[in-house]
């Protein structure tokens, strides 16, 4: 095999298996987001799995009256237990998600993040991610609300 040959080989191996990566990565990236995000804190789905998504120093940031404001993640997590406990109706209006892009740098990405009810645009949100030695984490939001 000339050399030509085997450099084209590896180069096509090594595509391949950073192709793989790239996919096995942002199957877990939205299984992080869905799990914890959509379905913890939209869905009143499993708040232990919502608390395991995100990283601690997490932050929502948004924008009111011209001012940056910061919502951590145990603000929210105990906002959204405290709304679950006061709520007597339990049947509430479930939110789709749709992930019209996720980027990944290396142990870096942002999920760009559509989140739906009753088939109307509610949010599309932005949501920075870190890969820890845990796994993917979810450490900051921005949004825009469609409402």
């Amino acid at each position: 095999m000339s050399y030509f040959k085997f450099a084209l080989t590896i180069l096509a191996l090594t595509f391949a298996a950073s192709t793989s990566m790239a996919q096995k990565d942002e199957g877990m990236i939205k299984n992080v987001i869905e799990e914890g995000y959509v379905q913890g804190l939209h869905n009143q789905g499993d708040l232990n799995k919502t608390a395991a998504s995100f990283h601690p120093g997490f932050n929502l940031l948004g924008v009111r009256n011209n001012m940056l404001t910061k919502y951590p993640i145990y603000s929210w997590i105990a906002s959204s237990k405290n709304r679950r406990e006061k709520s007597e109706d339990k049947r509430m209006l479930k939110t789709t998600a749709k992930y019209p892009m996720i980027d990944i740098t290396g142990n870096s990405a942002v999920a760009k993040v559509e989140l739906y009810r009753e088939g109307k645009k509610i949010f599309t949100d932005y949501l920075s991610l870190y890969k820890f030695e845990e796994g993917w984490r979810i450490v900051s939001k921005i949004y825009h609300d469609h409402r």
